[in-house]
């Protein structure tokens, strides 16, 4: 009996040493993107989206699951920009990202996420910028669509980076999330992401 209550608890301190090992991981983004079916995305999502495809290029919808969540998006070109367009699993929108580049940041912004980054990294390249407008700050689907497709500045957006950055050794790609002030959201580690854009 004393051997079994000893490797219940064995048992309990491995449970625990996996949670803690997840949850310090839990950083980290890994992502696998598969291109899939019109008939495969959120019915609901596509009805959001409808109003704002009109005279769009390139649209293509694909299913995205990383370490946290699985999510959809649309991507497209329209009016000479290039959209992704992200919802939840039930088809509720997320939030709109544009592709942007470093002249469409406001200078003060982007010398403070400059300033970030050169203190927080030997070396860096940016290798790519999405304007972001979430529904979390923009508060229902309407007026962030509207916002987004208007292409507005707004206090409310975000800029989102993938940034190759060197720290120690070796060079390792970053997401890193700055508000419209060019102030640190968020940061983690990004895998490579795997696509497959075989339709399944």
């Amino acid at each position: 009996m004393k051997s079994h209550v000893f490797d219940m608890k064995k048992f309990s301190s491995f449970l625990l040493l996996v949670f803690l090992i997840n949850t310090g991981m839990a950083q980290d983004k890994y992502e696998r993107e598969y291109r899939i079916r019109k008939s495969q995305f959120p019915e609901q999502a596509f009805t959001f989206l409808d109003t704002y495809l009109k005279d769009v290029k390139r649209l293509r919808f694909y299913k995205e699951l990383d370490s946290a969540k699985t999510s959809y998006e649309a991507k497209f070109k329209k009016d000479r920009l290039f959209y992704s367009v992200e919802f939840d699993e039930e088809g509720l929108l997320e939030d709109v990202e544009i592709l942007i580049t470093e002249v469409d940041i406001p200078n003060s912004s982007f010398q403070a996420i400059q300033e970030y980054l050169k203190s927080n990294f030997k070396k860096f390249r940016i290798r790519k910028i999405q304007q972001q407008y979430t529904l979390t700050a923009f508060q229902n689907v309407e007026n962030t669509l509207h916002k987004a497709f208007q292409n507005l500045i707004d206090p409310k957006i975000n800029y989102e980076l993938i940034v190759a950055g060197k720290k120690d050794r070796d060079f390792q790609d970053y997401e890193i999330l700055f508000d419209s002030e060019g102030k640190l959201i968020r940061l983690r580690k990004s895998l490579p992401a795997n696509y497959d854009h075989v339709l399944y």
